[in-house]
């Protein structure tokens, strides 16, 4: 910005004109300086290898060494037939218990569908008895389980794995869809199917067997570890998560557990690399219910819009302007798209140098935001999303409906807020409700004149009176210990399943949970919650995962990489000096 001494006033000077000299050095700098700018453009092509050794640095793959003998011989005995015949028991026979949990369950104690909870606690207990017998058990809000494996080191922070017991109900009229009975945990000679087979038994039984194996071994850990599984993760936690939160609190205190590692993202091929992604970072949530109310009558006499036409209209505006995704520096999806500029070859050659470039040049970071959001899946994953996912109006064909209502779930992204994602719908919709002559009002504030006539009205609020949900904290990586200590675990695991060596047969990036998990109960527990369950995705593994839908499965050789994953994973949090 000028300040006054740079313009000629009524006292100063007149401008001098500047020599023909003058205006020839000054066109011979402006020359110089350009093509400087140039050859550092240019010099991107071929990227300063000190630049790129400071983007998505990698750790090497993390051994245990005090119990390196265990490991190794745990490795071996995971790389069996007998073993691999035995977790898939594990496996199989926890998918036979159903543990489908519903949004419309009551309170605990009050609905009987809470009992099969039971029968899983019955099916844990017979399956590994020496987990129930080494370790403490807590049970809360009756289905809530806490182990807790104590340590020789109180001093030590324990290390809190977490995982859920229930599953998404199978919806009824797919249940002839599924190739095997949705509870049978059939095992075809390759993959175990059943709900719950990946989405969450394989994490939970997973740990389970890890540590069931490690205690016929007489291991006693240094590093107590602890063990929290929810009974509804499915349908938001309230009862399960929310309430283990509060005891886990009581137990090791405010940030007293040195990194918790929970369900989350996977591992597979990514451009040419097998590539791991931890979720450092988590979408926020939020319900929006859309009501219109108009007057009714006869539906031989109506209006040029009724209650549903106007909400038809309201909901196609919403789905015609969606929330802009941007790629913001630094944050955990930035880091990962580094990750694949360094790491993975197959990326397209202008892409990695959009990627590297972005990191000083605006006009870069657009150009690369452009070409990675033509993936939809990146698209989705970066912005804040609008589902419309229910919807409801009228009662009787010849009357005219007095209300109609819909519900948009929202997972906002992590660079965004609740208050940003109610502005930007409550703005969206300002101008229908003024052609429509409806009253507005918005989360409990009025948007428009309450005196001037209207024919209807237009309401916004939050649905099932649920608060809204923000972003998580974003967990530290960039030289944060419990991120390298995950990390180095998951190369010695995939390098060790793999009988293979080398620190780069695998990248571990940082990642974004699209939906939300227990985790959000316990963000003061630790500032490092790390949400991974090496599951191979879909793009790495024999089958797809097929979440939450017909035929999930898991392959047995991926159950039990998990549960070699787990084994190291508590070995080198035992004798970490970091965490």
């Amino acid at each position: 910005m000028s300040t006054t001494k740079d313009k000629p006033g009524p006292l100063s000077e007149p401008v001098q004109a500047q020599s023909p000299l003058m205006n020839s050095k000054m066109t011979a700098f402006v020359a110089f300086i350009a093509i400087l700018s140039l050859l550092a453009w240019h010099s991107f092509d071929h990227i300063d290898h000190g630049f790129i050794d400071d983007v998505c640095p990698q750790v090497s793959e993390l051994i245990p060494e005090k119990n390196y003998e265990l490991w190794e011989s745990l490795s071996n005995a995971y790389s069996t037939d007998s073993f691999k015949l035995k977790a898939i028991d594990w496996l199989s026979g926890a998918v036979q218990v159903p543990t489908e949990s519903y949004d419309d369950f009551g309170p605990v104690g009050t609905d009987p569908r809470w009992e099969k909870f039971r029968a899983f606690h019955d099916y844990l207990l017979d399956a590994f008895p020496l987990v129930h017998t080494g370790l403490e058990l807590t049970k809360v809000n009756t289905y809530g389980l806490i182990f807790v494996w104590k340590g020789s080191d109180s001093a030590l922070k324990p290390l809190l794995l977490t995982a859920h017991q229930d599953v998404v109900p199978v919806e009824p009229a797919t249940v002839d869809q599924w190739t095997h009975p949705p509870f049978s945990g059939y095992f075809d000679g390759e993959i175990i199917w059943g709900r719950g087979s990946n989405d969450d038994k394989s994490g939970l039984i997973g740990i389970m067997s890890a540590i069931e194996t490690m205690l016929e071994n007489s291991y006693k850990p240094t590093r107590t570890v602890v063990l929290a599984f929810g009974f509804d993760e499915e349908s938001g936690g309230v009862h399960g998560a929310k309430m283990l939160a509060v005891q886990l609190k009581e137990m090791f205190g405010e940030n007293g557990y040195a990194m918790l590692v929970d369900e989350g993202s996977s591992y597979g091929e990514q451009f040419g690399h097998v590539t791991a992604t931890v979720a450092t970072a988590e979408k926020g949530y939020m319900d929006v219910r859309v009501e219109v109310k108009t007057p009714g009558g006869h539906s031989s006499l109506p209006p040029p819009h009724t209650s549903i036409g106007i909400l038809a209209q309201l909901l196609v505006e919403m789905e015609a302007n969606p929330f802009k995704p941007h790629l913001v520096r630094g944050s955990s999806m930035y880091k990962f798209a580094q990750c694949l500029a360094v790491h993975s070859p197959g990326l397209p050659k202008r892409l990695r140098k959009d990627i590297l470039r972005s990191e000083f040049s605006d006009k870069a970071l657009h150009s690369a935001e452009k070409r990675l959001f033509s993936n939809t899946g990146l698209k989705t994953i970066v912005s804040t999303t609008q589902a419309i996912d229910m919807v409801q109006g009228g009662v009787k064909v010849n009357a005219l409906p007095e209300r109609a209502w819909a519900v948009i779930n929202h997972r906002i992204s992590t660079e965004s807020s609740v208050d940003e994602t109610k502005s930007h719908t409550v703005n969206l919709l300002k101008s229908l409700a003024n052609a429509f002559n409806l009253s507005y009002a918005a989360f409990g504030a009025i948007i428009t004149d309450p005196s001037a006539p209207v024919y209807g009205n237009l309401t916004l609020s939050d649905a099932f009176e649920v608060e809204p949900l923000g972003p998580a904290p974003v967990t530290p990586t960039d030289g944060a210990a419990p991120f390298e200590l995950l990390s180095g675990t998951i190369k010695a695991t995939f390098n060790s399943h793999r009988g293979i060596e080398g620190d780069d047969n695998i990248i571990v990036t940082p990642g974004v949970m699209p939906y939300n998990t227990d985790t959000k109960y316990y963000w003061k527990l630790t500032p490092h919650i790390l949400r991974y369950g090496h599951v191979r995705g879909p793009g790495g593994g024999l089958a797809p995962a097929r979440l939450h839908t017909v035929n999930e499965v898991i392959s047995a050789d991926n159950f039990v990489e998990i549960i070699r994953f787990f084994t190291t994973l508590i070995l080198n949090a035992d004798e970490s000096t970091l965490l």
